[in-house]
């Protein structure tokens, strides 16, 4: 068996040899597989891949299409049997790979998301993202009649066979309540665990913005309704 390891990347030259490192460094108890998608960089991304991308697959968008874009691409590419998006900055850990796979491998679930509100170390950051997470989640258990802590998380892992099934259409952000109101809708078996968190500034590149926060509205109201 083997994970395949989504890593969507625009304009990500500082972290991503530090991110690719930690990657290659966690100990999987299956095979795994790297994938590089980058979504149209102008900072000297591209030219270090050339150079260091190693065993890790690179795919190359010619113009910035979002992040939702750079994962379909990803998906596609993509011959394991799992599939976990592993975003570019150092925000998320791979060094929890294998809490999220558990309950996968176990036969438990379809689907595990990776919760930064469930008592994992966290980075103290802005008050109005975390209410924006909260509320966000609330309205989609609202809309979808199930019990999320975190559904704008950065870790949800998938069987890859699942996850192709869905008709994916957001090309930015609005990946993850797009994806999460599929899976919901498909009454699918989804798992959280206790993930940490090392949030950034949008000094140190943050990307998401509050017209972000409007496309995650949209897409759990429009996907509630339709398909």
């Amino acid at each position: 068996m083997t994970l395949s390891i989504v890593v969507p990347i625009y304009n990500e030259r500082a972290t991503l040899p530090k991110i690719l490192e930690r990657v290659r460094a966690v100990k999987l108890p299956i095979d795994r597989e790297i994938i590089l998608v980058d979504d149209g960089s102008t900072d000297g991304t591209r030219e270090w891949m050339k150079e260091h991308a190693g065993d890790a697959r690179v795919i190359l968008h010619e113009k910035n299409q979002g992040k939702g874009a750079a994962v379909r691409t990803g998906i596609g590419a993509a011959k394991g049997e799992f599939l976990i998006i592993q975003d570019a900055d150092l925000e998320y850990d791979p060094a929890e790979y294998p809490l999220l796979l558990a309950p996968m491998l176990d036969g438990r679930a379809d689907v595990v998301f990776g919760s930064r509100f469930l008592g994992g170390p966290h980075r103290v950051l802005l008050f109005w993202h975390y209410i924006g997470n909260k509320l966000f989640t609330l309205l989609t258990n609202i809309l979808y009649n199930i019990n999320l802590n975190d559904m704008g998380t950065g870790y949800k892992l998938f069987r890859t066979e699942t996850l192709r099934s869905f008709p994916l259409r957001a090309n930015g952000f609005g990946f993850e309540p797009e994806v999460t109101a599929k899976v919901a809708k498909r009454n699918l078996r989804m798992y959280e665990v206790p993930i940490s968190y090392s949030g950034r500034t949008y000094a140190e590149g943050k990307k998401i913005t509050w017209v972000d926060g409007l496309v995650y509205l949209w897409c759990l109201l429009r996907y509630r309704l339709a398909d």
